[in-house]
């Protein structure tokens, strides 16, 4: 049986995500975990992941962008996120176990506040890209609350307020 992670990083470019979930000692744990096969976003970018089948993972694969991700959503066991709003909602409303990585480069910490108000809620883990090995290590999805929609809008509310609307 195959278990999936798709990992999105949205229309941007986060090269260090895609390069920390490539990483060997990811992967093992990942694996460890009973994932075997990947798919990677990439957005905006130049790199080119080392998409070889190793690790114990039968597939690895990437693409750039797609004008909708849902069908990478819906077919997932595991999503690894980048801390957009849109994705993260859209993820959560799927009722898929979510990881976001928050973007340290970025100038403003909105990502950050949205991805830890989920987190005290409930419904996902977060980290950054040094913090990702430790957050698979040991997390227990079992135990994230399923997201109700009725609290997408509180969660735009959360968000304007942020983004002082």
């Amino acid at each position: 049986m195959s278990k999936n992670i798709f990992v999105t990083v949205g229309t941007t470019k986060f090269d260090e995500l895609i390069n920390t979930v490539t990483d060997s000692q990811v992967l093992k744990n990942l694996n460890k975990k009973g994932y075997n096969y990947l798919t990677l976003q990439i957005g905006n970018s130049a790199l080119d992941p080392n998409c070889t089948p190793r690790y114990g993972f039968h597939h690895i694969d990437y693409f750039h962008l797609s004008p909708s991700i849902k069908e990478y959503i819906l077919s997932a066991d595991l999503i690894i996120s980048h801390a957009g709003a849109g994705t993260c909602l859209e993820v959560l409303e799927a009722q898929k176990p979510l990881i976001v990585v928050t973007n340290q480069l970025l100038m403003d910490n909105h990502q950050l506040e949205l991805a830890s108000q989920l987190y005290e809620d409930g419904h996902l883990y977060y980290c950054t890209c040094d913090t990702l090995l430790d957050v698979i290590k040991t997390m227990d999805l079992s135990r994230l609350k399923p997201f109700r929609t009725d609290k997408s809008k509180n969660i735009v509310n959360c968000i304007n307020e942020i983004m002082g609307f």
